[in-house]
């Protein structure tokens, strides 16, 4: 069964420290929390403590902890801290050819298990750098994350 503390330190790394870079869409952060989604969080002086409780409170999904596979658990923890939570389960989803709702549900964590997890992995690194390139078409500033986060998505 996958533990959230390893999918957590992995994204903290992942993430770094603090950074408000004005080219940015998530604005300020600090180990991946946003100023934008906790606005009266003071993000310059997030302590880890914090910014741990905050993932296993809002990123780490109750079922992810039944994902057989840590690696699987791990991709779409952090990816879910980089894309959002209901389109990293929707590119999971679409990587499994199941029903694509964005709920992490009992069908989705059944067809994760069951599913030869490093074909699966495989395939939903194929869809995040998809909807990497997606992001980048649509939003052209966004260029210069782009290699940043292939390297993300395939570490």
């Amino acid at each position: 069964m996958a533990d959230p503390l390893i999918a957590i330190k992995k994204t903290l790394i992942n993430e770094g420290g603090y950074v408000n870079d004005l080219n940015d869409a998530g604005g300020e952060t600090n180990m991946g929390i946003s100023k934008k989604q906790f606005p009266n969080l003071d993000i310059k002086n997030l302590t880890q403590d914090q910014a741990v409780q905050i993932y296993r409170d809002g990123y780490w999904k109750p079922l992810y902890s039944q994902i057989s596979d840590q690696h699987i658990a791990d991709k779409l923890f952090d990816i879910g801290v980089l894309f959002g939570v209901a389109t990293t389960v929707k590119l999971l989803q679409t990587a499994l050819r199941t029903t694509v709702d964005g709920i992490f549900g009992a069908a989705t964590l059944a067809a994760v298990n069951t599913a030869e997890p490093v074909s699966l992995l495989a395939s939903f690194k194929t869809a995040l750098v998809g909807h990497a390139l997606a992001v980048v078409q649509a939003n052209p500033q966004d260029r210069a994350f782009f290699a940043g986060w292939v390297r993300r998505i395939n570490s």
